[in-house]
C-alpha cells in the first residue's frame, strides 16, 4: 500500500466535499479521491443553493458544522426567501451564486488545516476482504485501488460519485462518455460494485443550455431583483452588504411548443435512446410539453452564473434535444430571439446503488465500512447530495471509533426525513426534497435549525467554540425575551398573547419593547420569538404527535431478525421488511404495503426492547 489513511472519500461534488469535511473534522485521517480537484464543489446545474425544502437542509447543516451555508454565502450573487407570502414554516432561503466563485470558495475552506488530504485520480477498485463471522456484512473495507497503480489503505469508503458512474451524455443522436460536460466518467467501479454483490439501476437527469448575457433583448423580459434585506444561510454569517445581482423571467410559447412536438422523434427520451428514468419534479421541456399539453407556456428563470461570467442559466428548459431543435426553440422565447448559444442542454444517464441496499446511518448492508452518499442514492440536487455527505462523513468516522450512528429523526430534521424516505420506500426516479414530505414541517424550519440541531453538533464533534459561544448567546437572548413578553402589556394582553396572533411580527415586539422603554434584540432572536409565539398552539398540539412517532422509533428491531420465521406476518409483509430491515417499528410502519395489523405483531415480538 501506498499510504494509510482512516476514510477515503470517493468523489469531490457536494456530497463529497461535507464528507470529507466532516469525518477530518472528527479527528479521522481522510483522503479525498477526485479526478480534478479544481473541480471540487463545481456546480453542475443550475448555479443556486436552497429552495423549498432544500433550503431548510442547508442551515440544518450549517446548524450541524457542515460547509455549504458559509460557502454559499460567500460567493452568493442574489438572496432570495421564497414563500414569503406564507407562514414561516415554509420559507425557504435560496441563493443565486457566482459558479466559479463557489468552488473557490468551498476549496478553501476544505484546504483548512486539519482538513482532508486532497489527491487526484480515479477509483478503479475498492479493495475488501471476507467479513468476520457472526455480522450481517459479507465483506469488510480495506482499501482502494487507483487506475494509475496507486493503492491506499483505510479501514472506510465514502463513495460520492454523482452522475459520473458510467456517465453517458445525450443531446439529439450524439452519445458522449462523461458525469459532467468535459469531464470523463468513472467506469471501473460500477462493475466492481456489481462483483461486491450490489444491484445497480440507471437513472437520468438533464441540463438546459446556457446563453451568453449579451446577446438577450432585456426589455422583453421581467426583471426578479434579489431581496432587500437579505438573509444569509449560516448562522455564522452577521450579514450580508454586497451589490445583489438581478435574475430574469420568460415564457415559452405555443410556438416554441410546436418546434418541440414536432421534434420528439429526435428526442432520446422519446426515440428509445434513454431508458432510464429522469426527475418527476424537474422534467425536461420536452417531457413538460407532453405532459402538460393544456398549458399554453411555461416560466423561464435566466440566472446570471456569476459577476463576470457571460453565461446566463436558461433554468426550466432542461432538455436532450438536438442542437438545431434548442436554436429554433430558443430564437422563440421572448428576450431570448437572437442568444447566442455558449452550452447547449444535455441528458446524463448514471449508475445508482437502489437504497435497499443501505442503512440509516448511509453504512451499506452487504460491505461494512463502505457508506454512500449523493446520487448514488437515487438523490437530485446539490443540497441533498450534501445532507447526505455530511452524515456519512460523521457515521464513518463514528464507526471507526466505536460509537453509534448519528440518526436525525423525522421530527429532527430534513435530512432525517430525506435520510428514512431513501432506505424505506427506495426511489423508482431522482428523489427531491420538499417541505410536503416533512409530517413535522411546523417545527422544522429554517429559523430554527440552530436550536434543534446546534446541540446535536456539539455534542457528536462537529461544532467548535465559537459557533457554540454564539448559539448559547441567542438561545440565552430568546428565552429572556420570551420571559419578557409575557409580562410586557400591548394595550390590555401581553405581548405574548399578542404573538399567538397571525398578524402579529418582529414590529411588534419591537414596538412594545419601545413602548415599555426596553433594549431591543437582535432581528433573528426577535423574528424566531414571534414565529415560535404564532405557532405556540399549533406546535402544542404537534409534540403529542412527535411523542407517539417516538414511542415507536423507541422500540429497536434486532439487526438480524429472520422475518421468513414470522408466520403471523403476511407473506408481503416478510419480503419486504427482510429486504428493508429497518431498524425501529417507526421506520417499518413507513414501508409501503406494510399493514398496521403488522406493526401490531412487530410490537408484540419486539416489545421491551428499547434504545
Amino acid at each position: 500500500m501506498d499510504a494509510k489513511f482512516d476514510i477515503v472519500v470517493i468523489g469531490g461534488g457536494h456530497a463529497g466535499a461535507e464528507a470529507a469535511w466532516a469525518a477530518s473534522r472528527l479527528g479521522a485521517r481522510t483522503a479525498m479521491i477526485t479526478m480534478d480537484a479544481r473541480a471540487i464543489g463545481r456546480m453542475s446545474c443550475n448555479p443556486a443553493i436552497g429552495g423549498l425544502g432544500k433550503g431548510q437542509m442547508v442551515r440544518e447543516i450549517d446548524a450541524l458544522g457542515g460547509l455549504m451555508g458559509l460557502a454559499i454565502d460567500e460567493a452568493a450573487i442574489q438572496f432570495r426567501t421564497l414563500n414569503k407570502r406564507k407562514g414561516p414554516a415554509v420559507w425557504a432561503p435560496r441563493a443565486q451564486a457566482d459558479r466559479s466563485g463557489y468552488e473557490v470558495v468551498l476549496q478553501k475552506l476544505l484546504r483548512q488545516p486539519g482538513g482532508p488530504d486532497i489527491l487526484e485520480g480515479t477509483v478503479e477498485r475498492i479493495r475488501t476482504k471476507p467479513a468476520s463471522h457472526g455480522g450481517p456484512h459479507r465483506s469488510r473495507i480495506t482499501g482502494v485501488a487507483l487506475l494509475d497503480g496507486r493503492t491506499l489503505a483505510c479501514d472506510a469508503v465514502i463513495v460520492t460519485t454523482g452522475t459520473f458512474l458510467r456517465g453517458l451524455m445525450h443531446c439529439g443522436p450524439t452519445k458522449t462518455e462523461g458525469g459532467r460536460v468535459g469531464e470523463k466518467a468513472s467506469k471501473g467501479l460500477s462493475a466492481q460494485l456489481r462483483d461486491l454483490g450490489f444491484e445497480l439501476g440507471r437513472l437520468k437527469t438533464g441540463t438546459p443550455p446556457r446563453v451568453h448575457r449579451d446577446t438577450l433583448e432585456y426589455a422583453a423580459l421581467t426583471e426578479q431583483p434579489g431581496d432587500d434585506d437579505p438573509v444569509p444561510f449560516s448562522f455564522l454569517t452577521e450579514s450580508v452588504a454586497r451589490e445583489q445581482m438581478p435574475c430574469w423571467v420568460t415564457y415559452t410559447n405555443e410556438e416554441s411548443h410546436r418546434h418541440i412536438r414536432s421534434n420528439l422523434h429526435r428526442a432520446p427520451m422519446y426515440s428509445g435512446q434513454i431508458q432510464s428514468t429522469g426527475p418527476r419534479y424537474c422534467p425536461s421541456i420536452e417531457d413538460k410539453v407532453v405532459r402538460f399539453a393544456d398549458k399554453p407556456r411555461h416560466q423561464l428563470f435566466l440566472e446570471p452564473e456569476g459577476r463576470d461570467n457571460e453565461r446566463m442559466y436558461c433554468n426550466g428548459i432542461p432538455t436532450s434535444l438536438p442542437q438545431d431543435v434548442q436554436d429554433a426553440v430558443l430564437a422563440t422565447i421572448p428576450g431570448l430571439e437572437r442568444a447566442k448559444v455558449l452550452q447547449y442542454g444535455y441528458a446524463v444517464e448514471y449508475d445508482w446503488v437502489p437504497t435497499w441496499q443501505t442503512g440509516p446511518s448511509l453504512e451499506t448492508k452487504i460491505v461494512s465500512g463502505l457508506f454512500l452518499a449523493g446520487q448514488i442514492n437515487g438523490t437530485s440536487g446539490y443540497e441533498e447530495a450534501a445532507g447526505q455527505g455530511l452524515v456519512a462523513g460523521v457515521n464513518a468516522a463514528r464507526r471507526l471509533a466505536g460509537r453509534e450512528p448519528l440518526i436525525l429523526g423525522r421530527d429532527e430534521a430534513y435530512i432525517g426525513v430525506m435520510i428514512d424516505d431513501l432506505v424505506t420506500k427506495p426511489p423508482t426516479d431522482p428523489y427531491r426534497m420538499f417541505t410536503s414530505r416533512a409530517e413535522y414541517r411546523l417545527s422544522l424550519r429554517s429559523d430554527n435549525a440552530d436550536q434543534r440541531l446546534t446541540p446535536i453538533g456539539k455534542k457528536i464533534g462537529m461544532v467548535d467554540d465559537d459557533r457554540w459561544e454564539r448559539f448559547e448567546q441567542k438561545r440565552r437572548l430568546i428565552a429572556e425575551l420570551k420571559e419578557l413578553s409575557k409580562r410586557l402589556r400591548c394595550n390590555g394582553p401581553t405581548l405574548s398573547d399578542l404573538m399567538r396572533r397571525s398578524e402579529s411580527s418582529v414590529e411588534t415586539i419591537r414596538a412594545a419593547l419601545l413602548a415599555e422603554g426596553v433594549g431591543s434584540y437582535p432581528i433573528e432572536v426577535m423574528e424566531q420569538v414571534a414565529i415560535d409565539g404564532r405557532y405556540a398552539g399549533y406546535l402544542a398540539r404537534q409534540d403529542d404527535q412527535v411523542e407517539r412517532f417516538r414511542k415507536l422509533e423507541s422500540m429497536k428491531i434486532p439487526a438480524r431478525a429472520d422475518y421468513a420465521k414470522m408466520e403471523e406476518l403476511r407473506a408481503e409483509a416478510r419480503e419486504k421488511l427482510a429486504a428493508v430491515a429497518p431498524v425501529t417499528l417507526g421506520q417499518a410502519s413507513r414501508i409501503p404495503g406494510i399493514s398496521p395489523a403488522d406493526i401490531a405483531v412487530l410490537w408484540i415480538r419486539f416489545a421491551g426492547r428499547k434504545k
